[in-house]
């Protein structure tokens, strides 16, 4: 038996990297109603990952939360929406599957989400009360990530990450 030929890393992201990234017409992760800037940068870093695209509403601490969060050298994709959250959503529905990350009656698991097969966003809500109600009625599907701890809910930046390599398919 031989021994199998190890990879150098950048062989290995180049093999990864084979597909273009072109906006609006894949994963787009949206946090809607953000609380902590962490979580963006962090969410940053998993869009470049599977290669989303991130919406965000336009507040003035947003860009020096993304800022400060990104540890990437190059630029990311980041779109800002103008208004209201659920008015920027509910256009979204003619074109998009809408995800929504939240524990309702009709939640289904993590691991039963299918692979996007159209372009899908994928909400996220505040990280103390959730997707607001006037939000949760645009939603096609609730995801929850079901927890075995004592813990209420996840960090929002882990939680979106979770469910982007799921419905991304890469996990």
């Amino acid at each position: 038996m031989t021994a199998a030929r190890v990879k150098s890393r950048a062989e290995l992201r180049r093999e990864r990297r084979r597909r273009a990234h072109g906006c609006w017409d894949h994963l787009l992760i949206a946090p809607l109603w953000p609380k902590h800037g962490v979580n963006l940068g962090t969410l940053l870093r998993t869009c470049d990952a599977v290669g989303a695209c991130m919406v965000v509403p336009r507040r003035p601490w947003i860009p020096d939360a993304l800022a400060h969060g990104n540890t990437l050298r190059k630029p990311q994709c980041v779109h800002w929406i103008q208004g209201r959250p659920e008015h920027w959503l509910e256009r979204q529905r003619t074109n998009s599957a809408i995800v929504g990350v939240e524990l309702t009656d009709e939640s289904i698991r993590l691991a039963d989400l299918p692979t996007a097969q159209r372009r899908t966003v994928i909400v996220l809500g505040h990280e103390t009360t959730g997707i607001p109600p006037e939000g949760l009625e645009l939603l096609d599907v609730a995801v929850e990530i079901p927890m075995i701890g004592t813990g209420n809910s996840l960090n929002v930046a882990v939680a979106g990450s979770l469910v982007l390599y799921k419905i991304a398919g890469l996990c």
